[in-house]
């Protein structure tokens, strides 16, 4: 035991509790990782879709939810969002210069394999970086939805409008980019409870016969619909359909996605799993498998016979979600970081808001370490006493 008579200065004033370490989210991370590797199977699975029924009827549902499933948790985790230095610093290194630095990488890797004439073009997005341009703008207009009243509705009918725009154009792939908005816009008002209300065991059972559901209207629609309707990268009028079905086919492949990403969001499990760290790194797998997807077009990989057999399409769907899920994991992040995650502290002006915070927490630390620091002892035969 023992004694409460010490002298002061050997007496430790209890430290602050430090903060407690921002942990990742198992859910989101897991939604994430299942999310690109549907992205992934998804475009194995556009090459393959000649005279294939049964692989479009799938790829049509897949089509409907995976890109919202993951915009909406780009929306989600945007909600923080406000022009500050530094999230605008984040959103040039995070996005702008990888758009730029993978851009110029496809467009050189089409010279080698297949065009040596392919012209560099920063405002025609090549394949699946069109997403990059999308969230460099959602983000940018974040403000802009957190300040309106009623933003998922104004967001709605932008997209209605731009489905029958032909005008619009390509820069950019501007016509994606607003007609999926609504599902950025709707991530950005949903809260933590939305989530769990579409987690709970009764919406995961009844996802059941909605996605059975789904499938037999995606049979149904293979001869009487156009696939590229499900890509939303076009007006209404450019595709031969009357300009009137632009408006209705936005509302209907608004709805049809939330509900199916509601769907896939309550199979999503909750617990760590061998692919939650995975989660971290989908941003990898989704900018590096489009080499692979697009060195098997140039090298007509994909016009092998083998895969028209039921055999030949599970192999390439399989090979496609390895393939992610290996550009997922941590070496390939550790060996890309400096492209698709640069710090770039070099370009930016120092923000002195942050000047200004490190300064008072070096002060603070100062003053909690003269606090907790022993007072000297008196010298021998000095008369002073101890405190006790």
């Amino acid at each position: 035991m023992t004694s409460s008579l010490r002298p002061q200065g050997d007496r430790k004033s209890p430290s602050p509790p430090s903060p407690p370490s921002r942990q990742r989210d198992a859910f989101f991370d897991n939604a994430k990782y299942l999310a690109i590797v549907l992205v992934g199977v998804g475009h194995a699975w556009g090459q393959i879709l000649d005279g294939n029924r049964t692989v479009e009827t799938l790829y049509r549902v897949l089509y409907t939810f995976h890109m919202p499933a993951f915009i909406v948790i780009s929306g989600y985790f945007s909600r923080s969002f406000d022009l500050s230095p530094k999230r605008v610093k984040r959103l040039i290194t995070g996005v702008a210069v990888p758009y730029l630095v993978f851009e110029v990488a496809y467009t050189l890797h089409r010279r080698v394999s297949e065009d040596p004439q392919s012209d560099f073009s920063l405002l025609d997005p090549t394949y699946l970086l069109w997403f990059l341009c999308a969230l460099f703008v959602w983000r940018l207009t974040t403000p802009i939805w957190q300040t309106v009243r009623w933003p998922l509705p104004i967001a709605l009918g932008i997209a209605a409008l731009a489905s029958v725009t032909p005008s619009v154009g390509n820069d950019l792939n501007m016509q994606r980019v607003l007609q999926f908005l609504p599902c950025f816009v709707l991530g950005l008002v949903l809260r933590p409870e939305h989530f769990q209300l579409v987690r709970r065991r009764s919406v995961r059972i009844w996802s059941v016969p909605v996605v059975a559901a789904a499938l037999v209207i995606a049979w149904w629609s293979v001869p009487r619909m156009e696939t590229s309707w499900f890509y939303r990268n076009a007006a209404m009028q450019d595709t031969g359909a009357p300009w009137w079905s632009g408006p209705v086919l936005t509302l209907a492949l608004f709805g049809c996605s939330v509900v199916l990403t509601a769907c896939f969001f309550a199979w999503v499990p909750g617990r760590r799993m061998w692919f939650t760290a995975l989660g971290a790194g989908t941003i990898y797998g989704y900018l590096l498998h489009g080499f692979l997807v697009k060195e098997g077009s140039y090298t007509g990989w994909f016009q092998h016979s083998f895969l028209d057999q039921p055999l030949g399409e599970i192999g390439l769907t399989v090979l496609g979600a390895a393939a992610v899920t290996v550009l997922c994991t941590k070496p390939v992040q550790r060996v890309l970081r400096y492209v698709v995650e640069p710090r770039m502290d070099w370009a930016f002006k120092r923000d002195p808001g942050d000047a200004a915070r490190a300064r008072e927490q070096r002060e603070r630390s100062e003053a909690r370490r003269r606090d907790t620091a022993p007072a000297p002892a008196a010298p021998h035969g000095s008369g002073e006493k101890v405190s006790v």
